[in-house]
């Protein structure tokens, strides 16, 4: 997948930080933190392009990729406030704190193309899922929200296997029940760290959700037909990236 993305090299003291952003914004695509449960509702395009940034970000460990999603088309449900996305390596060090300074220091980015390999990403997430089943440890997204912002930590193959799943619910997404008339499909979870002591899990719902009008949106392979007219030619299936 070819990622169009934004460049940036804000410092706070002696010390320089890379970080992207997508070049364009991710319109129909919302995220509300958990308070324990957060939902995230996307569209193809948008649930496309976060596999995308979750591939690049599994191969680039000194790289924050920021992913700005509160000034998108509001979405017509879920509650809570929505956020942003910051995706970053647990080694990179990146504490939430110091976010807001970064973020002020986003001016004038510079334009980068960028290729990611989604059968290495493929092979990654089945090696590390191979490794869970076999051992039976299970390593989770370390998340945080600060700042009108959610943070999720993790490893390479962690990033290649939640990159697998929104490639996935952007190629199934469309293809579920329901969905032409608006109501949006649930097609995976985030697993998070789950806090100290028990309680109701930690978790972010991953669902497949159409833009409005919702009489455009037609289910991949069902024909096109006008108001007043015959049914056009389908079009092709919406493919994974």
């Amino acid at each position: 997948m070819r990622l169009r993305l934004r460049e940036f090299r804000p410092r706070t003291g002696p010390h320089e930080h890379r970080v992207v952003q997508p070049r364009h914004p991710l319109r129909h695509t919302s995220l509300r933190a958990p308070e324990p449960i957060g939902l995230l509702l996307g569209d193809h395009d948008g649930l496309s392009r976060l596999a995308g940034l979750f591939s690049f970000a599994a191969y680039s460990r000194h790289t924050i990729v920021h992913v700005p999603l509160r000034d998108g088309v509001p979405p017509d449900e879920g509650v809570g406030e929505r956020v942003d996305l910051v995706i970053a390596h647990h080694t990179l060090g990146l504490r939430p704190a110091q976010w807001p300074g970064l973020r002020r220091g986003l001016r004038q980015g510079a334009p980068l193309t960028v290729r990611t390999d989604e059968a290495r990403t493929a092979r990654d997430a089945a090696t590390w899922r191979e490794r869970r089943d076999r051992t039976g440890l299970c390593e989770e997204l370390r998340h945080a929200a600060h700042a009108r912002t959610f943070f999720l930590f993790g490893s390479r193959d962690l990033f290649a296997e939640t990159a697998a799943d929104f490639a996935h619910a952007a190629g199934w997404g469309p293809r579920q029940k329901g969905v032409a008339t608006g109501r949006p499909a649930l097609m995976t979870g985030l697993a998070l760290t789950q806090p100290p002591g028990g309680g109701h899990p930690v978790e972010v719902l991953v669902c497949f959700k159409p833009y409005p009008p919702y009489a455009h949106f037609r289910r991949p392979g069902e024909p096109f037909r006008r108001p007043d007219g015959p049914a056009s030619r389908p079009r092709r299936p919406a493919a994974a990236p």
